[in-house]
């Protein structure tokens, strides 16, 4: 609402992700609530219950029928071991029939089993789609209710991380993990009861290698959850500094800021690089270890088994029933281990999610709030004896007491950060007063709701906003429901029909994202035609011919005086000449009046607004 140097100065400095208070780059921080994280993220799996439950189910009887394969093909060893010793004493043949039915019947098996699995990843990935898109839909919500100051304080990047990345790695978890975890515990229970229907020494064995996988894999998680915590922080602080400057490139080539951008956005990729590389590492040897490990037990098992078999304790079709088992075991024990380490990165993103959601909100509005429309406004504005502070040690805005009649219009002056646009923060309810009260006839704004509130102001920035869309749709921005007509009709107030007949499409020219497409005061005459649409009955305007030629200036100002005439207005100035007319002139200096009056007579008392006013045109000169 004002220039930057005083936005800087009035307001606390924004953040960076993972930084200071608000979280100084703390390497080696564990996710601070790993089960409250999950059971959080497991609640929004509720609306889901009956579809995860019917994959549960395909998942069980997947995995069953996967495990009953290695058996019954051990039924049809033995047949063809049998059948060929026969077949050699000359007593008998081997029994193909039987053989091709039973490994006809293990074809059927596998088959419904991939089926199964079909359906599993098709419904799953609709649940994954539908907790995902609620997270997004809590997550842009909740940036509606968060107060101003959360966003002094906090990295733009860092919350486009949050929504971005870190709900990214919750969906593939959810699409990836979650039936591998049902998979998992089936094939581990399942497998281990049939090779104990073939040998229980034989499994008592195999399951040696629980334990050596369970204390390699919590040392590998120890190590990797680290790193997975500092990856989604700096992936965050990469991001922030990118949206920054892709949002500000004009500047940094008007500075020539482009080498230290490099190199700081290079700091920050280099330290993202550490955390990746070392997280990834450390989870990529989770699979050879295990293997590894069940690589020694497959050793034993081979061993010891031919040793049983030599004895005819087991079939040759039992020894390789085992052996495939023990290869399958191997498997969920692996899984379990790659689930275990992903598990900690999906904490990690689900506590930045929830973090973020969990935060303080804007002060509920009164159940009976309301306002009156504009229209029947008049327009009344008090603050009483008004005090605020950004931090709770520093006072911006002091004792703060003025009364302003419908109609009036107020210009506010000062010197960078008097406190010129927290007031006017404070007249919308941006920030709530820390003491006093600040009304609209009569009534206090923390009485309003705030859309009812804020739909009183119509507001006209130095830094214009315009988004990617039509020029009608940016102007509309100011009453959704206008008509075209009504529109055009803004636009000739505002003194912008004329150049936007000029361009290619005319109302209907869309513009781009940075709207650059047309110049700065094009553009300062846009969020001029939105304001007048709105039809508000308070102004605030912030030096709003500031960013036009003299020419220009000369009609939106008569544009800016028929607006004005009758409604009441604060005018935010920086050149002193644009508010001579003005019926009150408040000059503000440390957050307090130190001078009122009108032009003429502050400039008779030859005071502080006297210096502002004679130090612009020694400049000038």
């Amino acid at each position: 609402m004002s220039g930057a140097g005083e936005r800087r100065s009035e307001s606390p400095r924004r953040g960076h992700p993972g930084r200071g208070p608000m979280g100084a780059m703390r390497p080696g921080e564990r996710a601070k609530d790993f089960k409250g994280a999950m059971v959080k993220l497991i609640g929004y799996l509720g609306n889901h219950r009956r579809t995860i439950l019917f994959v549960s189910i395909l998942a069980v009887a997947s995995t069953v029928f996967t495990i009953l394969g290695p058996r019954i093909l051990g039924r049809a060893t033995d047949l063809l071991f049998s059948g060929m010793m026969e077949l050699i004493a000359g007593t008998g043949s081997i029994d193909f029939t039987k053989i091709g039915g039973i490994l006809l019947g293990v074809l059927g098996l596998y088959a419904v089993s991939a089926l199964f699995s079909y359906l599993q990843g098709y419904l799953l990935a609709g649940v994954t789609a539908g907790v995902t898109l609620k997270l997004r839909n809590d997550l842009g919500s909740k940036i509606h209710r968060l107060p101003l100051s959360y966003y002094d304080q906090t990295s733009h990047g860092d919350i486009l991380s949050r929504i971005t990345n870190d709900i990214d790695t919750i969906g593939h978890t959810l699409n990836h993990s979650l039936t591998q975890i049902i998979t998992a515990a089936i094939s581990l229970v399942g497998i281990t009861v049939m090779m104990l229907t073939i040998s229980w020494q034989l499994t008592l064995a195999a399951l040696c290698i629980i334990p050596l996988t369970a204390a390699a894999v919590i040392f590998i998680v120890k190590k990797s959850q680290v790193h997975f915590a500092d990856q989604q922080r700096f992936l965050g602080s990469v991001n922030g500094h990118v949206e920054e400057m892709l949002s500000n490139h004009e500047l940094v080539k008007a500075f020539s800021g482009e080498e230290e951008s490099l190199k700081t956005f290079g700091q920050y990729n280099e330290s993202l690089y550490q955390a990746a590389w070392k997280s990834n590492f450390l989870s990529g040897l989770m699979m050879p270890v295990t293997v590894f490990i069940g690589n020694l037990a497959y050793v034993a098992i081979c061993i010891l088994g031919g040793y049983y078999a030599v004895r005819g304790v087991l079939t040759v079709g039992g020894i390789q029933a085992f052996i495939q088992y023990v290869r399958s075991f191997t498997q969920p024990v692996t899984q379990v281990a790659n689930i275990s380490n992903i598990l900690q990165q999906t904490a990690a993103a689900a506590e930045r999610v929830f973090e973020f959601l969990d935060e303080a909100e804007e002060e509920p509005e009164k159940a009976a709030a309301g306002a009156p429309r504009s229209g029947a406004a008049a327009g009344s504005v008090l603050f009483e004896q008004v005090s605020f502070g950004y931090e709770a040690d520093r006072t911006v805005i002091k004792d703060f007491s003025i009364a302003v009649s419908p109609g009036q219009k107020i210009a506010i002056v000062g010197p960078t950060g008097a406190g010129k646009t927290t007031i006017v923060k404070l007249l919308m309810r941006f920030y709530d007063v820390t003491s006093g009260a600040i009304t609209i006839d009569g009534r206090d704004v923390r009485q309003f709701k705030r859309s009812e509130l804020r739909s009183l102001f119509g507001m006209v920035l130095q830094d214009t906003w315009l988004f990617n869309g039509t020029i009608a749709d940016n102007i509309r921005y100011g009453r959704r429901e206008a008509s075209d007509e009504e529109v055009r009709r803004a636009a000739v107030v505002a003194q912008a029909d004329h150049f936007v007949r000029t361009l290619p499409g005319g109302y209907n020219m869309v513009l781009n994202e940075e709207a650059d497409n047309i110049s700065q005061g094009q553009k300062q005459l846009l969020t001029i035609a939105r304001a007048i649409l709105a039809d508000p009955a308070i102004l605030i305007l912030d030096e709003a011919t500031s960013n036009v030629d003299t020419r220009t200036e000369a009609f939106i100002q008569k544009a800016m005086d028929n607006l004005m005439r009758g409604r009441t207005s604060f005018v935010i100035a920086h050149r002193l000449s644009t508010i001579r007319n003005a019926d009150l002139i408040l000059v503000m200096h440390e957050g307090a009046i130190v001078e009122q009056g009108t032009h003429a007579g502050l400039l008779a008392q030859n005071g502080f607004y006297a210096d502002l006013y004679n130090s612009q045109f020694e400049i000038a000169g």
